[in-house]
């Protein structure tokens, strides 16, 4: 599970936050755009120099984030579902299932995937330089698959 960590938001206590739709910057041509992502920012501050945005985010069955990355770093929840996760080097770098957390490390280019029947519901706090976007679309890096 390379750039991907399990488990690191013992210490974070994200119940009862709500969903937001990932917010990135406008697709480009080589850009591969989310598809069947909402969701709903329920909480957001600055604290000097950094942003704190709290989201839940849904993802129904296929959909997917679209290959991107984060300016800053991402701690997530597996509320429902299961998610699979995939790295620039087109493998799989995690299966998240409902209960399990992970972290996406700032400027690694990756895609999450919804291959499953019911709908994954992340809750999701993102911690990241002051004014950066939430996401910023990334062309696939060269997979077979979108």
């Amino acid at each position: 599970m390379r750039g991907v960590t399990r488990g690191a938001l013992t210490a974070f206590s994200l119940s009862g936050l709500a969903a937001a739709s990932l917010a990135v910057l406008p697709a480009t041509a080589e850009a591969t755009p989310p598809d069947g992502v909402t969701g709903k920012i329920l909480y957001q501050r600055t604290v000097g120099d950094t942003d704190y945005v709290l989201r839940e985010i849904t993802i129904l069955p296929g959909g997917t984030t679209g290959w991107h990355f984060h300016d800053g770093t991402l701690y997530a929840f597996v509320k429902a579902g299961k998610l699979d996760h995939f790295g620039s080097n087109c493998k799989s770098d995690g299966k998240y299932r409902t209960g399990d957390t992970f972290v996406e490390p700032s400027n690694q280019v990756h895609i999450g995937k919804n291959l499953g029947k019911t709908p994954i519901v992340l809750e999701v706090l993102y911690v990241n330089p002051h004014g950066a976007p939430l996401s910023e679309d990334a062309a696939n890096p060269g997979c077979s698959f979108q």
